[in-house]
């Protein structure tokens, strides 16, 4: 069932199509970002297509093998037909932007939070695009392969004092057991 979904969707969409393929049972077709919301919508409300799920959104970083550098992946289930689509976005470094689909997937809003805040992929329109997993005075997008691996980030002033009161973690358990009673 998936290929002929994904025969379908290189049909309709061949003009901004670069490449599709099928391994292994993976569709996967490959577009311009500039097709990435016709793409989405269709997968969604084209009864052929009935994609309800977005499963999830991710980033890979080629840096040194492959050129453009980036790969935004868009996973999508079709529970109605029982297939599975991956869409993969090319973008370069210097144009590290696509479109948000989170108003077509409400799905898509945390995950691409987090390709934003842990590779810099910037997604144009979203609601509310800002870090996820790292506080906003991190500099750098870790997961990107040439982020350095030694060296410091800003220290950030403590949200709230430390109290004298509070307990130290992790308690003390003698010999990395519950503490034992007196009987």
């Amino acid at each position: 069932m998936s290929k002929k979904m994904l025969k379908m969707v290189t049909k309709k969409f061949k003009a901004h199509l670069i490449d599709s393929h099928n391994q292994h049972g993976d569709e996967t077709v490959i577009i311009t970002p500039e097709a990435l919301r016709n793409l989405t919508t269709a997968l969604r409300d084209e009864p052929d297509f009935a994609c309800e799920i977005l499963a999830d959104i991710t980033v890979v970083d080629y840096l040194g093998h492959k050129t453009p550098r980036f790969e935004v992946v868009y996973h999508f289930l079709s529970l109605k037909h029982r297939h599975r689509l991956r869409v993969k976005v090319p973008l370069t470094e210097e144009a590290c932007a696509v479109d948000s689909v989170a108003d077509i997937y409400p799905s898509a809003n945390w995950a691409e939070r987090e390709a934003f805040d842990m590779y810099g992929v910037v997604f144009k329109a979203h609601p509310d695009l800002r870090r996820i997993l790292m506080y906003e005075e991190f500099q750098g997008h870790p997961l990107r392969k040439d982020y350095p691996l030694m060296g410091s980030q800003p220290r950030i002033p403590l949200l709230e004092p430390e109290r004298p009161d509070t307990p130290v973690y992790p308690p003390n358990f003698g010999d990395y057991g519950p503490a034992k009673e007196n009987v």
